[in-house]
């Protein structure tokens, strides 16, 4: 094991020219609307290309990059990629000031801006506009983050391409040169509630008496080193909702033939086939609908079949905590939350099922060769083995056990779960995502990402991938409420035979963008993109409306909406980037027709200004310069370094980065000093666990770290790990000891006839509800296996069973909890 951190070779670090960020939000509803302002400032005495490479959300359109320098604005234009790449060399070579923006090659939420040929003393400021569909989290927060931690992710052995996460210069916390300022307009026709957020925050400012409009920014001060995170809350969140938003002025609306009519998802099916499509996006008014389809919550039941595989990151990095910050000490450890949330979900899982527990980091392992079933000897084993594990296993390689889970053999009648928890430090995201699609018929994939700076791209990609669903864990929050909600859904069957259907006044018709929804999860919203074309013919009607119908358990529902046909003009198109957005997420996987999906990606892209993997933003001051004689000095600007101890000489001395290469070069080689091994620690990287660190210095590991103290497990938890197979409670010591009586008492009061298993099983629901109640989702799942199980052994028994227990434990839950 190796600690590892890049150093500057000079006792004084360089300045580094990104001064200050400055962030303007507007949440309208779901959708927000970002600007980013990025001040620089060269203090040097020759020109310096900067480089700044930062995190964006999976789901993020970036739509607008533009520049002043030297009081001159410069739009930049967006381009194929190695077009614009070479725009930039070529300005820089003639002496022009130029900058670039484009998307890393191998994942979709890391992006690098470039600024190159900042003259001595010179000012630029660059300006970066993207949109976002917010999602509801489960206690109804529309939740929108400003991502600042970017973790190194860890790249394979033999991987190809240069991992740039890996060169960006590391500062220790709190000593970033750089200042964030952010100020967020929040807008609801439902009303806005409150605003939470784990960063300091002015307090709400509502701009309407009905309080649908509000302000609210970051407390002065704040340091740049966490993630900015905004849970928003309205009155009423789960109400569909429909915008329609003109299309941009001036641009051609769509094909208007019978025979060039064609939804995007035909388009793609014509684009598979090689044929050529020319439709734009952005002529036309673009609908945005989000709907909550009411598919009937099924009960859980005893009877419920299905094979569930759990996949645990147990790379070095998931022994740091979830949350960075020195003043949430007591944040969960990444790796103590994800075995708590293993327990309750083995616990929870229905009897007859098949299951199995792979862990995985530089190498991987399996509990067992392939799936067992699920039975009281393989659940106890399975614990045991739960609560020794540790996050010893190296760095993050992903894909490895991925295959191998894919290589077994699916079991015909037990549809497969597969739920990955992983903290996201991983390079070849687009790799592994492909991997997961390739199987996508065969499975579900739930993924959890754990701590800030989880890859956004990897975790809803795979989720995306394989009809699941993604969630995100950061701070105190706990990942087993998440991780219940996710089972859920998983032993929820199917929706299947998706459709939409449009009821439009004459001269207008509705085309999908896209697919449209492949998956539908009870009380889980659906977004639909759809173009409004043609012009109405009728002198009346206003309204339009849409259906959507699905086949669920043999029964078919449908939701009907109506929508209002005035359309919304705005000059930023929020809309429209989000649906071209949509369309490129599901254009730029890998497949066997991957040639005639990219071009319509490309296509795409260029015509709706939303960047891709394959396009990039460029923008050149055409002023002449002086022709360089030599590579520009490149400042790198750095991220904090975030781990919660210093090395003498290590990685916390980490500053700026100062080094003379051209800008596709790699970085200069530096010193190279071995460590010898140490216990294990909490680091912020899988860098640090790698055997060979290339371009970094391996600082030496004389550091005494003190043993992190066991943390004691809670009553619930010790009483979750009680739970038999089949839902039932042992009548033993260790029970006595949670209800804080003896065994003795307790069986002494047990009503006659009742089997000790019956009576300790209700007195555990009974102490559920009366000390447990905030985590009610966790266990909703016990106690309907516990339930399952009391009707079938107690019969009549139990009402009598529930009011003894009651008594002895001074409680007052209804007889209604049990059904009875």
């Amino acid at each position: 094991m190796m600690i590892c951190g890049l150093v500057t070779k000079s006792e004084e670090p360089a300045p580094v020219p990104l001064k200050s960020i400055s962030v303007d939000v507007v949440v309208r509803g779901f959708v927000a609307d970002v600007v980013s302002e990025l001040r620089y400032h060269n203090e040097e005495k020759t020109p310096v290309e900067v480089v700044f490479v930062f995190p964006l959300d999976d789901e993020a359109a970036v739509y607008a990059f533009e520049g002043l320098i030297g009081g001159t604005r410069i739009e930049a234009q967006i381009r194929e990629k190695k077009q614009a790449e070479q725009e930039y060399e070529d300005a820089l070579a003639e002496g022009r000031q130029a900058f670039l923006l484009e998307r890393e090659a191998n994942t979709s939420d890391i992006f690098t801006c470039s600024l190159g040929n900042l003259p001595p003393d010179g000012e630029a400021t660059l300006k970066l506009s993207y949109v976002q569909a917010l999602a509801p989290e489960p206690d109804g927060a529309i939740r929108f983050v400003l991502p600042a931690v970017l973790n190194p992710r860890y790249a394979p052995q033999g991987s190809e391409g240069g991992n740039v996460t890996k060169s960006i210069p590391r500062v220790p916390k709190g000593k970033l040169p750089y200042t964030l300022g952010l100020s967020a307009t929040l807008e609801s026709s439902y009303g806005i509630n409150r605003v939470e957020s784990k960063c300091t925050l002015e307090p709400l400012r509502y701009r309407a008496e009905d309080r649908t409009i509000a302000q609210v920014s970051l407390a002065e001060g704040h340091q740049f080193d966490r993630d900015v995170e905004l849970l928003i809350y309205y009155e009423d969140v789960h109400k569909p909702s429909a915008l329609l938003e003109a299309g941009k002025p001036g641009a051609a609306p769509g094909e208007q033939s019978l025979q060039q009519r064609r939804t995007w998802g035909q388009k793609l099916k014509r684009v598979l086939r090689g044929e050529r499509t020319g439709s734009s996006l952005m002529g036309d008014p673009a609908l945005l609908l989000t709907l909550y389809p009411s598919i009937p919550a099924p009960k859980p039941s005893q009877k419920a079949t299905g094979e569930f595989l759990f996949l645990l990151d147990r790379s070095g990095s998931m022994e740091c905590n979830t949350e960075y910050s020195s003043d949430s000490p007591d944040s969960p450890m990444r790796i103590q939350s994800a075995k708590e949330t293993l327990i309750l979900l083995l616990k929870s899982l229905p009897l007859g099922c098949y299951f199995n527990i792979y862990g995985f980091g530089s190498t991987y392992d399996s509990f067992y060769p392939q799936s067992v079933e699920y039975t009281q000897e393989t659940m106890s084993k399975s614990l045991q083995r739960v609560k020794e594990l540790q996050a010893d296993l190296g760095g993050t390689e992903i894909l490895q056990p991925l295959q191998a889970i894919y290589n077994q053999p699916c079991r015909e009648g037990y549809p497969r779960q597969l739920f990955v928890f992983t903290d996201g430090e991983v390079f070849n995201t687009d790799e592994v995502i492909a991997e997961v699609r390739r199987h996508s018929s065969s499975h579900r994939c739930f993924s959890f990402g754990i701590g800030e700076g989880a890859s956004t791209a990897l975790i809803k990609g795979i989720a995306r991938a394989a009809g699941g669903s993604a969630e995100f864990i950061t701070g105190k929050e706990r990942m087993q409420a998440k991780a219940l909600q996710s089972l859920k859904k998983a032993l929820q069957p199917a929706v299947t035979r998706i459709s939409l259907s449009w009821d439009l006044p004459p001269g207008l018709k509705a085309e999908l963008v896209g697919s449209g929804p492949q998956v539908i999860f009870q009380g889980q919203r659906c977004l639909i993109y759809a173009q409004i074309r043609g012009q109405n013919q009728s002198s009346g009607s206003t309204e339009g409306t849409v259906v959507l119908q699905y086949l669920f358990q043999d029964q078919t529902f449908k939701e009907t909406m109506k929508f209002s046909l005035s359309s919304q003009e705005t000059d930023r198109l929020p809309v429209h980037r989000l649906a071209a957005q949509a369309l490129l997420q599901e254009l730029e996987g890998v497949g066997e027709k991957e040639k005639e999906k990219q071009r319509l990606a490309l296509e795409t892209s260029l015509s709706s200004g939303v960047v891709c993997s394959q396009t990039a933003y460029v923008g050149i001051n055409t002023e002449l310069g002086t022709p360089l004689q030599g590579p520009l000095t490149r400042r790198d600007v750095p991220h904090p370094y975030l781990l919660p101890f210093s090395a003498p000489g290590g990685p916390a001395v980490m500053q700026g980065m100062s080094m003379n290469r051209s800008r596709r070069s790699a970085p200069a080689p530096m010193a190279m000093m071995c460590s010898m091994p140490v216990p294990p620690m909490a680091y912020s990287a899988d860098c640090f666990y790698e055997s060979a660190c290339v371009g970094s210095v391996c600082s030496p590991s004389s550091v005494e770290v003190e043993p992190t103290p066991k943390k004691k497990e809670s009553p619930f938890l010790n009483l979750v790990s009680l739970q038999n197979a089949d839902g039932s409670w042992p009548l033993d010591s260790d029970l006595a000891s949670i209800l804080g009586l003896s065994e003795a008492e307790i069986s002494s009061k047990s009503p006659a006839q009742v089997a000790p298993n019956a009576w300790a099983t209700v007195l555990a629901i009974l102490w559920l509800h009366v000390n447990a109640m905030e985590q009610k989702d966790e266990w909703e799942l016990l106690e309907a296996k516990a339930l399952s199980w009391l009707h079938a052994t107690t019969g009549p028994q139990l009402a009598e069973c529930v009011k003894a227990g009651n008594a002895m434990l001074g409680s007052g839950v209804s007889p209604d909890v049990f059904e009875i």
